[in-house]
């Protein structure tokens, strides 16, 4: 166990969140029979959403709950990356909404892990009428002062080619991959999309903007509860939510990448109260 000056103190977070995950459960559910929630799932960075990656595990058992849920393969994808600007993602989550209701979901649910948690929020900021957003291990910080500094003169050289009317010209621009960084080929505009530290995925603006009636779950393994930003994940994203009774802040044993399946019963416990 990693030696923390405040381990004590974030093992009873981790109770007393999971203590309030059974509180919510305990509360009444008033929707009627034929009402049927919907959960659109979505992978993290590089990452895939088929039943052997990191959010195979949840999305079985989200199914198994008896409850509808679209996973769908997103621009960040290995395949894709990457691939859509901010309006192109907001608009295919959209038709993954869409696909859902067709199914018969009346109740809607956006998230997912990681970077897909950061979009989910993105989305409940801009979108009214949803349920609750899930955001599991949240990623991608372009606000944050290692983004700033590593990346900052390749989102000033996206902005200038913007602003010269060259958006849609492709060239080299950096992201981090196995903590390096990384030149990948893109767009300008997509790029900037992403990594502008004012741009529209900063999860502590988006927080703060979700839709008023939209519960908010957030849940994260204690390796990043307690280490660097996580530590402050309670304060850096999810106090800035408006208040619902529905919603959850938990801590959870392990890592980034196991958040999705060791919090799998958590997730579908906050699912099922909704």
């Amino acid at each position: 166990m990693p030696d923390h000056p405040h381990w004590d103190t974030d093992v009873r977070a981790i109770a007393v969140c999971v203590c309030a995950v059974l509180l919510i459960l305990a509360a009444p559910v008033s929707h009627a029979a034929a009402d049927r929630l919907g959960v659109v799932l979505m992978h993290g960075k590089r990452g895939y959403s088929g039943p052997k990656t990191l959010i195979g595990p949840l999305t079985a058992a989200i199914r198994d709950a008896g409850i509808l849920v679209a996973a769908p393969e997103m621009p960040w994808s290995q395949k894709r990356f990457l691939d859509r600007t901010f309006d192109g993602i907001m608009a295919e989550i959209d038709a993954a909404v869409a696909t859902l209701r067709t199914k018969g979901a009346t109740r809607i649910v956006v998230g997912g892990h990681s970077i897909g948690g950061n979009l989910g929020l993105a989305y409940g900021a801009r979108r009214d009428g949803l349920a609750g957003v899930l955001v599991i291990a949240p990623g991608h910080f372009p606000e944050s002062h290692g983004f700033r500094k590593r990346f900052g003169s390749d989102v000033a050289d996206a902005a200038a080619m913007i602003s010269a009317g060259r958006g849609d010209q492709v060239t080299n621009f950096n992201d981090i991959q196995s903590g390096v960084s990384v030149p990948f080929a893109m767009r300008a505009d997509i790029y900037l999309d992403f990594m502008d530290p004012d741009g529209p995925m900063t999860m502590p603006a988006n927080a703060a903007a979700l839709k008023p009636g939209t519960s908010l779950l957030l849940i994260i393994g204690e390796k990043d509860h307690t280490f660097r930003w996580g530590r402050g994940g309670r304060d850096y994203i999810y106090d800035h939510a408006p208040d619902h009774p529905k919603s959850a802040y938990v801590v959870v044993p392990g890592g980034h990448k196991a958040t999705p399946r060791i919090g799998a019963d958590a997730i579908v416990a906050w699912l099922l109260s909704l």
